[in-house]
C-alpha cells in the first residue's frame, strides 16, 4: 500500500507563475510538479505517491491567509491523504508564512499529519512555528544538500503517517 502525500505550493513551485504572479487563485495539479518530481527517488523509498498538488500565489495567500489556509484544509479534509507536505519554501518568505501556516492549521483542524520545509533565511516564520509544526530544514533555492533535504522531507511524512515519535527524527533534520 503505497503512502498518499498532498502538496502545497506556490505559484513559482507550482509551475502557475512567476515571482510577479502574485495573486494566482487557488488551483489543483492532479499530478506530481515542482519538487514532488525531484523528490520521485525518495518517495520510491517510502512507498509514498504524490496524488496532488494545491497551490495559490503569494498575493493571493497574504490578502486573505485565514480564508485559503480554511480552503487548503476543507481540501486536505475532501481528498484524505495520508500525510500533507507544505513546502519546500526555500528561502521564499512569502511561500514560508503560508507553509508554516497552513501546516499548522492542518493539524489544528483535520486528522491528517502536516509538515513543512525551508530554509534558514525565514527566521521569523521558523521562531513563529517551530514549536507547533516540523519544519525540515532545506537550503535556499539552487544552495547544495537540496537531495538530502528531500529524502528527509519523505523520512519524516513515512514516519507521521505511521504514527511514530519523530523526536530523534526531528531533532536531526528540522528547526
Amino acid at each position: 500500500m503505497s503512502i498518499k502525500i498532498m502538496m502545497i505550493y506556490d505559484q513559482i513551485q507550482a509551475g502557475a507563475g512567476t515571482k510577479d504572479d502574485k495573486m494566482v487563485p487557488l488551483g489543483t495539479k492532479k499530478e506530481p510538479v515542482g519538487p514532488a518530481i525531484m523528490m520521485e527517488p525518495f518517495l520510491k523509498e517510502i512507498r509514498g505517491k504524490v496524488i496532488v498538488c494545491l497551490y495559490c500565489g503569494n498575493g493571493t495567500y497574504l490578502t486573505d491567509p485565514d480564508e485559503v489556509s480554511r480552503k487548503f484544509c476543507a481540501m486536505v479534509n475532501k481528498v484524505k491523504p495520508d500525510v500533507v507536505i507544505c513546502g519546500p519554501a526555500f528561502n521564499y518568505i512569502d511561500y514560508a508564512s503560508m507553509a508554516a501556516r497552513v501546516a499548522y492549521d492542518i493539524i489544528q483542524t483535520t486528522k491528517i499529519p502536516a509538515l513543512a520545509a525551508m530554509s534558514v533565511e525565514n527566521e521569523e516564520t521558523i521562531a513563529n512555528y517551530k514549536d507547533k509544526v516540523n519544519i525540515v530544514i532545506t537550503p535556499k533555492k539552487g544552495g547544495t544538500g537540496l537531495n538530502d533535504s528531500l529524502r528527509n522531507i519523505c523520512l519524516l511524512a513515512e514516519a507521521l503517517v505511521n504514527k511514530e515519535d519523530v523526536t530523534s527524527l526531528a531533532d536531526r533534520i528540522c528547526f
